[in-house]
């Protein structure tokens, strides 16, 4: 009943009982820490299938709040490519709300990695990995490795305190790929270098647009990039674009499209044209700002005339059609490999590579010590304005 008094049946004492209770709520409390998150598809946020208008920017003036007239200008334009990277965009931006309380310094990269690819699956919530889910492999380059580092089987590499880390992962529906990627730390000595590419991220989204020249775009991120500095144990650094990297088109089911987007001034009069997507990514450094290959390869993806190349060997021909099943033109990771059940296929993978079918893509190294910074956006050029379709509250 409600008011009767609570009689003690055992001799145990108060104190005692205290301490029990105490015991029971920290363990109530460390069950609670080890409950995993359930992923609901990402559709069940959205059941009528309209997915948020990204951020949107008009060419002639800078950022303003979105009309209704607007808004439904950029609802009926080609709305199954838009509503596909509005729908990849949500799952990036949830996935990266997901990774923020669970990266911290002792994990493993690969830990790092399967973290990020496990939610976008979940969000994505389609067994065919040709139709939606993973864009590319996760980037985890830390430190010098300015990209294309995503762990292999066996990689123990573990995070530290002091890293800088490079994350970059991909969302696709239906082969409408959004890249974008951002820069994680925890020691707060990298601030200037973070903000420099992030500001020089933002400036390049701002100087986008139909008939721009990509010249024009790399020539205002670096001059942004290169008015930044950062001292590090007591010596400053200029914050350097690294020269030979650069943002890019992208196509459907083609990460990389054939226009590259500059982040130095290059001379590339080639200009942005309506209609198109493009990732614009920038990266800055405290070494040589010119990155080189070096290293264990992860990164492999179909060249686009690989089927006119003859395949002789009978175990690459059976790789080549696991690819082409389970990943087609998208790019992809031994892991990824491992996880459909393919073994021992390195001799058959390296001799695709060097027939010309597959593109290696190994990990990309600046000077020795140094550090790297990247930050990354997908924009959508419409005819009145771009949309940065991968904005969120982060970044």
């Amino acid at each position: 009943m409600e008011n009767e008094p609570q009689v003690l049946t055992n001799q145990t004492p108060v104190s005692e009982q205290n301490e029990q209770s105490s015991d029971k709520k920290k363990k109530k409390k460390s069950n609670k820490k080890k409950k995993k998150t359930v992923i609901q598809p990402i559709e069940s946020y959205f059941p009528e299938g309209q997915y948020p208008v990204g951020e949107y920017q008009p060419y002639d003036t800078n950022l303003q709040r979105v009309t209704e007239e607007e808004v439904r200008y950029l609802q009926n334009q080609d709305e199954h490519k838009w509503q596909s990277l509005r729908k990849g965009a949500e799952i990036h931006r949830r996935v990266r709300t997901h990774l923020s309380t669970r990266i911290s310094p002792g994990m493993t990269t690969t830990a790092v990695a399967e973290t990020i690819e496990n939610a976008v699956r979940a969000f994505s919530n389609e067994p065919d990995t040709k139709k939606a889910g993973v864009g590319f492999p996760t980037g985890v380059s830390r430190n010098d490795c300015a990209a294309h580092y995503t762990p292999n089987a066996g990689d123990t590499t573990v995070l530290e305190y002091d890293d800088v880390i490079k994350i970059d992962y991909g969302v696709h529906v239906d082969g409408y790929i959004v890249d974008c990627a951002f820069t994680q730390t925890w020691n707060p000595r990298y601030k200037n270098l973070l903000d420099a590419v992030r500001h020089a991220t933002n400036t390049g989204i701002k100087e986008a647009g139909v008939d721009v020249r990509l010249t024009d775009i790399g020539e205002a991120i670096q001059e942004v990039m290169e008015s930044y500095e950062v001292e590090l144990d007591g010596k400053v650094h200029p914050v350097k674009a690294i020269r030979n990297l650069c943002g890019h088109s992208i196509d459907r089911y083609r990460i990389h499209a054939g226009k590259s987007v500059p982040i130095v001034k290059n001379g590339d009069e080639t200009k942005m044209e309506e209609g198109e997507i493009f990732a614009i990514e920038t990266f800055g450094s405290t070494g040589a700002g010119y990155v080189r290959t070096q290293g264990e390869c992860s990164h492999y993806g179909l060249n686009a005339d690989y089927k006119e190349v003859p395949v002789r060997l009978n175990r690459a021909k059976a790789l080549l059609q696991t690819i082409e099943k389970n990943f087609g033109t998208l790019p992809f990771c031994r892991r990824y490999l491992d996880r459909v059940g393919e073994e021992k296929y390195l001799l058959a993978l390296n001799t695709l590579v060097r027939d010309g079918i597959l593109q290696d893509y190994p990990p990309l190294m600046d000077t020795p010590g140094c550090y790297t910074a990247q930050y990354e956006h997908t924009i959508l050029l419409h005819e009145k304005g771009k949309e940065v379709v991968s904005r969120g509250e982060d970044y």
